[in-house]
């Protein structure tokens, strides 16, 4: 079937563990690796997590530019957990990329293990970074940016659309699922996926089920809050309030679209709480739900979720890499509907996780509506309505 040639934009804790466990699974060093242990398609269209091959890196920390990506993955600031190391990229050198707004001011206010150590080297045109995909063959950018990285994301996802590069957007910068941009690759010829990653077992997935099981089950909601600490550098950047306006909206949203009638916006409250520099990338969340149930009886249901933030979501980049790999097989463009509303928050349309499912399993079979939303696949419930809106 051939490699998917990958490329990667922030070389950080998600890209550590996308990488170490494409090797993980390439490798097969244990019997869990070799049964395809945490992986939902262990094959996806004749492909499989070895076929993804890393082809250029950029990043803009001094501790990894210049530095193999076997090497820069596990340079500081980056502290998620290492499970593989048992590989070489040398064929893979990390290049400078262009900061812009991608590090919040307040972050230089932590020792240097903590933060982002700005190299003091050019920065790349958007010219240079599209020369740097053709050059390498890319056919796919991981956007693994900080948070609250509009500008920058925006240079990326045009380098992709000159050079003809899918964009699969890890971040809460709403591109994919902004109808302006996704007509733009759409226009191009080009397959994307986005935005902003869902983890594979996370606060996120596991608020969405639930509140889903509320509904189905006829009970009512009435408040909700998910609030997360963690120790990474996603973490310590969403100090900055001014940086976390699309991800409460991306996080919001997600809950908020498993409900008929939307909670009022002074009812539900998620998001990022706190930085825990001892945690590194462990993410620890706090759930609750109050609502009621037969007869006006109040329940409340309070949840203590704790993971490996990092690894979490490569369970999810995994698949949409494959899946966007067979969409340029098939000479499909735009926004990959089921697969970006199964594997992301912020999706250009919003269905239940196990529709979504059954929707990106239609398109891996070759069957579904992969870049369009489909009336046939609209929710089949009540048009309830809406007293309120979305929490923005």
């Amino acid at each position: 079937m051939g490699k998917i040639r990958v490329a990667i934009a922030g070389v950080g804790n998600c890209a550590s563990s996308l990488v170490q466990g494409v090797h993980y699974y390439g490798n097969a060093p244990d019997a869990d690796a070799a049964g395809g242990i945490g992986l939902l398609h262990p094959e996806l269209g004749g492909y499989r997590p070895g076929d993804i091959d890393f082809v250029a890196a950029i990043d803009i920390d001094q501790r990894k530019v210049g530095r193999p990506l076997h090497e820069a993955i596990f340079a500081p600031p980056n502290n998620t957990k290492v499970f593989f190391d048992k590989f070489r990229t040398d064929n893979v050198q990390v290049v400078m990329g262009s900061v812009l707004d991608g590090v919040a001011e307040h972050m230089q206010n932590y020792p240097p293990e903590h933060r982002f150590v700005v190299a003091g080297r050019p920065q790349p045109s958007q010219a240079q970074i599209e020369r740097l995909l053709r050059d390498s063959g890319a056919e796919i950018l991981m956007n693994y940016l900080p948070v609250g990285s509009q500008k920058a994301t925006e240079f990326y996802a045009e380098a992709c659309l000159a050079a003809g590069v899918s964009l699969i957007n890890c971040i809460p910068v709403f591109i994919v699922s902004d109808p302006a941009w996704g007509e733009r690759f759409r226009q191009a010829g080009i397959p994307c996926v986005g935005d902003d990653v869902k983890a594979q077992i996370g606060a996120t997935i596991v608020h969405r089920v639930l509140t889903r099981l509320f509904q189905e089950r006829g009970a009512k909601i009435d408040a909700t809050y998910q609030l997360n600490i963690g120790g990474n550098t996603d973490f310590l950047n969403m100090l900055a309030q001014n940086r976390l306006g699309s991800k409460r909206i991306s996080k919001t949203q997600a809950v908020q679209s498993q409900l008929d009638v939307p909670l009022p916006p002074d009812q539900v409250h998620i998001g990022p709480s706190d930085y825990v520099p001892w945690q590194k990338d462990n993410k620890v969340c706090f759930c609750r739900i109050e609502g009621r149930g037969f007869g006006g009886v109040p329940l409340n249901l309070e949840l203590r979720l704790s993971v490996e933030d990092s690894p979490n979501s490569a369970g999810e980049t995994v698949d949409a890499i494959r899946c966007i790999k067979l969409a340029r097989q098939r000479g499909q463009a735009g926004p990959l509907i089921g697969v970006s509303a199964y594997t992301m928050k912020h999706p250009p349309s919003q269905y239940p996780d196990y529709e979504a499912l059954r929707m990106m399993n239609e398109f891996i079979a070759g069957n579904g509506h992969p870049t369009l939303p489909d009336p046939a696949y609209q929710l089949a419930r009540p048009k309830a309505k809406k007293t309120h809106q979305p929490a923005e």
